[in-house]
């Protein structure tokens, strides 16, 4: 069984957001293309508190995108983005949500960031998503969303390495390219087994 997993298609990572991925509201009509043709549709949110340890502006000393090392390895420093509450935070106004099953929270401990829909950012703390799936019967995820090169690229692989098929809708998401960042995503994900579909081929 197959559900698809739409991540982070939030205000903030829209362009004029916080955070914006160019052209990152390009995928919401692509995404409302796709959300018909399955039974099971997941989100993810980002859902941060004010004073993040991720957020730049928690380190005065320190620019966004600086990359510092906390407890759980390197962290790079965001612009304040989808602070809990906030319409920043809230999904794109024309995304479809009614399809949707479960949304899932992240990040939303202050101490620690987290990308990836299955682990917070210490490669250690579940977030439940793994579980959930499988007490559903769902093995094939289908990912899309924002952005392909940090949250995307982290829950497609995370997937794989928690045994699922998964696929990344190729036109339904968008990259930051953070220092060719969006190039070493693809290829991790390759190396990780995660396939690329068309939009077409996923319906």
């Amino acid at each position: 069984m197959r559900a698809l997993l739409i991540v982070d298609v939030q205000n903030d990572f829209c362009p004029g957001g916080a955070l914006e991925v160019p052209e990152g509201d390009e995928v919401v009509p692509v995404i409302n293309n796709l959300v018909g043709a399955f039974d099971h549709v997941l989100q993810t949110q980002d859902w941060h508190p004010a004073g993040h340890q991720s957020f730049a502006s928690s380190h005065p000393q320190h620019d966004p995108y600086d990359v510092i090392e906390v407890g759980y390895g390197e962290q790079v420093l965001w612009p304040d983005h989808c602070v809990q509450g906030t319409d920043g935070a809230a999904f794109h106004p024309d995304l479809d949500t009614t399809h949707t099953e479960l949304v899932l929270r992240k990040g939303f401990r202050p101490e620690i960031d987290s990308y990836s829909a299955f682990f917070e950012n210490d490669g250690e703390t579940r977030t439940g998503l793994a579980g959930y799936l499988r007490e559903r019967g769902i093995d094939t995820l289908y990912v899309c969303g924002l952005a392909t090169d940090f949250c995307v690229k982290w829950s497609a692989v995370d997937g794989r390495a928690e045994g699922f098929d998964v696929f990344v809708v190729e036109e339904a998401t968008r990259g930051i390219d953070q220092n060719g960042s969006l190039a070493q995503a693809w290829k991790e994900m390759n190396d990780a087994g995660v396939q690329v579909i068309s939009a077409e081929a996923a319906r």
